[in-house]
């Protein structure tokens, strides 16, 4: 009996316009799996698949709820999500800052020394910083609100970079 898996299945959708511009997401049988914008599908579906090994299907079905909630909130109309996430395939200590990330509430921010110091780890806040860039669900877990300890707009690892990062805080009431 051979333990190879066959790959599960991921589904994809894609909310067409937004604010941010065309925006996709992926959901495995877990949760959401990815959010990203202003690419086309192939390219998403070719980051979803290295992500994965899953067979990516185009599917508005099953990815209604979380179009639905992303679009609220680049709307102004939705403060916090209500979404299952699949953190699987990430280390431990990635699945720990997004969760910190994911609890920092709407309009508020944080900065990738205080998340260091949450988890223990004073030191790490480079290594935050770059599990906060890698982040693969944006917007949903809100890595936008994280800044530098100076207070400066970082770095933004989501399409448009530092001024999208503002924009996202500016929608939020937050700093520009």
């Amino acid at each position: 009996m051979s333990s190879h898996r066959a790959p599960s299945n991921i589904h994809i959708g894609l909310l067409g316009s937004s604010p941010i511009g065309p925006l996709w997401v992926a959901v495995s049988a877990i949760g959401l799996k990815a959010v990203d914008w202003n690419q086309p599908q192939q390219d998403f579906t070719r980051l979803v698949q290295g992500r994965s090994n899953s067979n990516v299907i185009y599917d508005e079905s099953r990815t209604s709820e979380p179009l639905r909630q992303i679009s609220e909130y680049l709307m102004g109309e939705r403060r916090d999500f209500d979404l299952p996430l699949d953190l699987n395939r990430m280390t431990a200590f990635q699945q720990q800052v997004l969760q910190l990330t994911s609890i920092i509430p709407y309009g508020q921010t944080s900065t990738y020394q205080a998340i260091a110091i949450q988890l223990g780890k004073p030191g790490a806040a480079r290594a935050v910083g770059r599990v906060e860039a890698t982040n693969p669900i944006p917007l949903v877990i809100p890595c936008h609100r994280v800044l530098g300890s100076d207070g400066g707009l970082h770095g933004y690892g989501g399409p448009g970079g530092i001024k999208q990062k503002a924009w996202l805080l500016s929608l939020e009431g937050g700093q520009e």
